[in-house]
């Protein structure tokens, strides 16, 4: 008896261990082959909550988790690449998007699940295309998942036969234990559709009724949003809000759904029977498990996600107020001396990643254009207090410089979008332009200085040039970054007509400048200092162009002869 114990609870271990691996690989697998065209269509289409709700089932459907979605969504909030009303539609469409699982688990596909593993290995371990070997994981974490449930369910063959057990279940009779040990079990695995995998094979094995599934799927529900509140704790406000959207949709959804049950259940369950029945499904086990209970369960999920988002799509709006009730207030407002949008204060999804960086890393270069600007105005107001500005602000350019490097060699080493992984080796040299384009800052606090301590002056003539140089160079700077920040191809052919402009005018005004001296005309160190301070100018437009095409990696520079 003892022996039997062991071996059954063996059994039960291994094939869920199976189950949970095969279902983090899949998700991941599909995460990095399509996660960064999934992102592109999330971003495009939530400006419509109908859209967004669609397109959260999608990408739920795909990657197999509510909770990755769910996160992705927080962090794009904490990026503020998402309001809280475009991420509810994309939260109530996630809802929906997790049943698939369920539903592609009673399908019982243990027989075929040995192909997928082997398909699977063969394509993760012959092929080099990082592309097919992305597909590889997933085709090889569905098979394993199928192969765990098989495991599964032969331990859950030899549980039914004790009556101990038989006991033990059919005690549970309550349904506010049943939610409880949904949720509890939800939020350990973290994963609502483990959790209902596991109590679809149960039911189907005639371990708990369908009346007690009912509940605790509610309580799974609820549980699914434990990752989304983990996630945001170190994020900002409005990500916080976000993941409390997900609590609150849940809470509503299940609490309504509960009343249902308690008043009318048994006409409710019939109803989904009869779907099952209408499917064609017999009541017949395959491989130990009962076909028809499986789709019942797998309808029941269903059917009580898209009641819950019908309950609360409606009620969006109270939702989102109610959220600034229960994180009140605004974010502080701090220095530049830190990260917003990366590193351990923000909310990681892999799939995010990449914006998040972008993000930043805009960030940094806003930092350093307001930083430069100011760098031309001390030429001429010689204000010593903005200089000091300058060189601190340039403390904080080479902080976000040092932290977004290191976040970018780390990421390098995560399990990224293929798409977005052949954009790191860009980034780097992006990081690096805007850091050189703060330099450039400095420098022009450096001639200010020069000009303070040796009592020199620029005339209006040499102002009036330098002020018409850096416009030029200033919308050079703006085209680039709108090209790196939203990877459009708008102005590209515009950036290298500025650069051109910037370069003859550099050469127009140096060659200038040697004619004035040559005529005793101006004052050599005042002019050494005009020359410095346009050629940092010019090296500004380099870099601004530099960064434009820096993760454009299928667009090549246009050529201005067409």
């Amino acid at each position: 008896m003892d022996f039997d114990v062991f071996e059954v609870v063996i059994a039960l271990a291994a094939g869920l261990g199976l189950f949970l691996y095969g279902m983090k690989l899949m998700s991941e697998g599909l995460e990095k082959a399509a996660g960064a065209r999934l992102r592109k269509i999330l971003e495009a289409v939530t400006k419509n909550r109908f859209l967004g709700c669609l397109m959260g089932i999608l990408f739920t459907a795909v990657v197999q988790s509510s909770s990755a979605t769910t996160v992705l969504v927080v962090s794009f909030v904490n990026a503020s690449l998402m309001d809280l009303f475009q991420a509810a539609g994309v939260i109530l469409g996630a809802n929906i998007g997790t049943t698939i699982t369920a539903q592609l688990i009673a399908f019982n596909l243990s027989d075929v699940a040995p192909f997928f593993l082997i398909g699977g290995v063969i394509m993760v371990m012959f092929f080099k295309q990082p592309m097919v070997k992305r597909i590889g994981e997933v085709i090889l974490g569905f098979g394993m998942l199928f192969f765990g449930i098989s495991v599964m369910s032969g331990g859950m063959a030899t549980l039914k036969e004790s009556d101990m057990i038989k006991d033990v279940l059919g005690s549970l009779t309550n349904p506010f234990i049943a939610v409880f040990v949904g949720f509890i079990v939800t939020a350990i695995l973290q994963s609502s559709s483990a959790t209902v995998g596991i109590v679809l094979l149960m039911a189907s094995q005639g371990l708990i009724p369908l009346e007690i599934c009912c509940f605790i799927i509610l309580g799974c529900n609820m549980g699914s949003c434990v990752s989304a509140l983990i996630a945001s704790i170190g994020g900002k406000k409005m990500a916080k809000r976000a993941a409390h959207i997900h609590f609150i949709v849940n809470i509503i959804g299940s609490a309504v759904i509960m009343v249902v049950l308690f008043l009318v259940q048994e006409p409710i369950l019939e109803a989904i029977r009869s779907i099952s029945t209408a499917m064609g499904i017999e009541d017949v086990y395959v491989n130990g498990v009962n076909a028809k209970i499986a789709r019942d369960v797998a309808n029941t999920h269903l059917i009580f996600k898209v009641f819950q988002v019908l309950v609360c799509f409606p009620l969006v709006n109270p939702i989102v107020k109610l959220t600034y009730k229960i994180v009140p207030g605004e974010d502080k407002k701090a220095d530049n001396m830190h990260l917003e949008y990366i590193g351990e204060n923000s909310v990681f999804s892999t799939t995010a990643a990449l914006p998040n960086i972008i993000g930043e890393t805009t960030r940094m270069a806003d930092i350093a254009i307001s930083n430069l600007s100011k760098g031309i105005d001390v030429l001429f107001t010689k204000d010593e207090d903005a200089i000091a500005e300058i060189y601190e602000t340039e403390k904080s350019v080479n902080f976000l410089n040092e932290q977004i490097t290191n976040y970018l060699v780390k990421a390098n080493q995560l399990s990224l979008p293929v798409e977005d992984r052949k954009l790191l080796g860009g980034l780097f040299h992006v990081v690096n332009d805007i850091e050189r384009i703060g330099d450039h800052a400095e420098n022009m606090a450096d001639a200010a200085t020069q000009l303070i301590n040796d009592n020199l002056s620029m005339s209006k003539y040499a102002e009036e040039q330098i002020r018409d140089m850096f416009e030029k160079t200033k919308t050079l700077l703006q085209y680039s970054l709108d090209a790196f920040e939203k990877k459009h191809e708008e102005h590209l052919r515009d950036i290298l007509i500025l650069e051109d402009e910037i370069d003859e005018l550099e050469r127009s005004l140096q060659e200038g400048h040697v004619e004035r001296l040559t005529k005793g005309e101006c004052d050599a160190e005042t002019g050494m200092i005009f020359t410095d301070v346009v050629s940092n100018i010019e090296r500004v437009a380099d870099h601004s162009t530099n960064i434009a095409f820096s993760i454009m990696t299928d667009v090549k520079k246009p050529d201005l002869k067409d």
